[in-house]
């Protein structure tokens, strides 16, 4: 009877310690989950990431200059092609600026002129109006003194306007020298950039050819440098189309006046011609 109430005390004592025991175990568990559940939402991961990549946002990259973007546009496009097109707009460019020159020395007032001349052929001073033609730059002056050489050796009217007109011509060509050569090189700079254009097409999918896959930055990258020549070109082009226009109406102007003048400087003569 003793060994039996001693084992059931025995078989009593090991349940309840077994069952405490898996009570906590249990809290444990519950502890360690409370614990990993929680610990996230407490470490600053997040706000240490931010605070170190908010130094590296704020800091901005310098500005690109507009010489800067040229010359990496330049390079890129490849000397060859590019270089031809920047020599092409330099010879057209020298022209320009002579013939610009030559230009403004050409424009002079052809109404002072014809006054004097006016003045000096009422008094009869034949020599002194050509004196002052001769003194007189530009193709009037230059016309006029030819007017008045064969007025002197007494040649009519009608000669004399032969000889402006003729002299006229040769002034009028001489004024439109150059232009040929400006428009040569409107032609020869797009051609040059379409034709780099084309190479560099060709050269784009021989590299294509060679990777063996139609890559994104293979055709993006040979397509730039293919297009970069003709856009060159078209600049170059419509710089010197500019100074051929401006170029053109001057002399457009310079003839007119040439034409005026001409006709005033008949009547001129006609009006002193008998005097």
């Amino acid at each position: 009877m003793k060994k039996l109430i001693a084992f059931l005390m025995i078989a009593g004592l090991f349940t309840f310690g077994v069952s405490n025991l898996a009570v906590a175990q249990d809290e444990q568990v519950q502890t360690e989950q409370t614990e990993q559940t929680v610990a996230p939402e407490q470490t600053p991961a997040p706000v240490e990431t931010v605070e170190e990549v908010t130094p590296a946002v704020t800091n901005e990259a310098a500005p690109v200059t507009f010489r800067e973007s040229i010359k990496k546009q330049f390079i890129d496009g490849g000397p060859g092609f590019m270089g031809i097109v920047l020599v092409i707009l330099l010879i057209g460019m020298a022209i320009s600026i002579e013939r610009i020159i030559y230009l403004t020395l050409a424009t002079a007032n052809s109404k002072k002129l014809l006054a004097g001349i006016e003045a000096k052929m009422k008094n009869g001073d034949v020599e002194g109006a050509k004196q002052l033609c001769k003194d007189t730059r530009g193709p009037v002056a230059s016309i006029f003194t030819q007017g008045l050489i064969r007025y002197q050796d007494g040649q009519s009217l009608e000669e004399v306007e032969k000889a402006l007109v003729s002299y006229g011509s040769v002034a009028g060509g001489k004024l439109e020298s150059g232009l040929s050569w400006i428009g040569l090189c409107i032609s020869l700079a797009p051609m040059f950039g379409f034709m780099g254009t084309v190479i560099g097409m060709i050269q784009a999918f021989d590299d294509i050819a060679a990777a063996g896959d139609m890559s994104p930055t293979v055709v993006a990258s040979g397509m730039k440098v293919a297009l970069l020549t003709t856009v060159f070109g078209l600049i170059a082009a419509i710089i010197l189309q500019i100074f051929f226009n401006f170029i053109a109406s001057k002399i457009e102007s310079i003839v007119n006046d040439m034409e005026d003048s001409s006709i005033s400087f008949m009547d001129i003569l006609a009006k002193y011609n008998n005097k």
